[in-house]
């Protein structure tokens, strides 16, 4: 698989790394990839991988002070990522590499930061065909008592730290307090605002794309089922769908936040769900 590094300038002395993999000249095989909180490009190399043997062209963003992105010393939330890493590549894409259209697909906070920008900036929606949503809620972590004083005691700590180190979750990267302060506040009171005061829950409904809603019957505390499932609802659209993985539901394993989207048996049984959907 040809991997090619593709470094998007913002700011002074700062890039953004777009990973382009494949090269199909296919019109409509181009697929745009972005990762979540705590993680890098890895999380997203197994459909990457099958999806250019495939004969698809994946091109995946890695956030500023993630993966391959330069060190970002300043303060930076989801709505940051939103409309200003992900839009310079989608306008890299569309302006210098001349996609009509692309397919998208997310992990976990990448899908948030997706759905803020098309709600923000609604000129790109034309543009995207479809999207992939793999354990991705902003407002539904908390489903039991349990979950409610794990987000209380880690917005806590983390406020003292500055930071939530990414051993904590098992991830490669680390996570500042001032981003991860906004999945906090909308998990404990089950909104979606923005810092300005935006109510995004209100206006996912304006975007139309089909949406496929891929989770784990194991994810029990980033992304649970249910939260999923309330996600997905409040964007309206009857085109969308939900698939929820678990042994209940006669799958290999009950997946976890990450096994979801990087693992053998997903790999199995879920990526060619998702070929099956970039295909209609």
């Amino acid at each position: 698989m040809t991997e090619k590094l593709i470094k998007l300038p913002f700011e002074e002395d700062h890039f953004l790394a777009l990973w382009q993999y494949g090269s199909s000249e296919v019109a409509g095989k181009d697929v745009f990839l972005t990762h979540g909180t705590f993680s890098n490009k890895r999380v997203m190399m197994g459909i990457i991988d099958y999806l250019v043997g495939q004969g698809y062209t994946c091109w995946m963003l890695e956030w500023r002070d993630h993966g391959g992105s330069s060190s970002y010393p300043d303060k930076y939330n989801f709505e940051t990522i939103a409309l200003e890493d992900i839009k310079i590549a989608l306008d890299y894409l569309y302006d210098v590499q001349g996609l009509d259209h692309i397919d998208c697909i997310t992990h976990s906070g990448g899908g948030i930061c997706l759905s803020m920008l098309l709600i923000q900036m609604p000129q790109y929606k034309s543009r995207i065909d479809s999207v992939i949503f793999f354990g991705c809620q902003a407002f539904g972590a908390v489903t039991n008592k349990r979950n409610y004083y794990k987000i209380r005691i880690g917005a806590f700590i983390s406020s003292l730290l500055g930071f939530i180190p990414g051993q904590v979750a098992g991830s490669p990267e680390n996570e500042t307090y001032f981003m991860m302060k906004q999945w906090f506040r909308w998990n404990l009171t089950t909104d979606f605002k923005g810092d300005d005061g935006i109510d995004y829950k209100e206006k996912l409904s304006q975007i139309r794309i089909p949406i496929l809603s891929v989770c784990g019957g194991g994810d029990l505390f980033i992304a649970p089922p249910s939260g999923c499932a309330s996600f997905l609802e409040s964007y309206d659209n009857p085109l969308n769908k939900l698939l929820t993985y678990s042994i209940a539901n006669g799958n290999l394993e009950d997946y976890n936040h990450g096994r979801i989207l990087h693992s053998s048996s997903a790999k199995k049984e879920i990526y060619p769900e998702v070929l099956t959907w970039l295909r209609k």
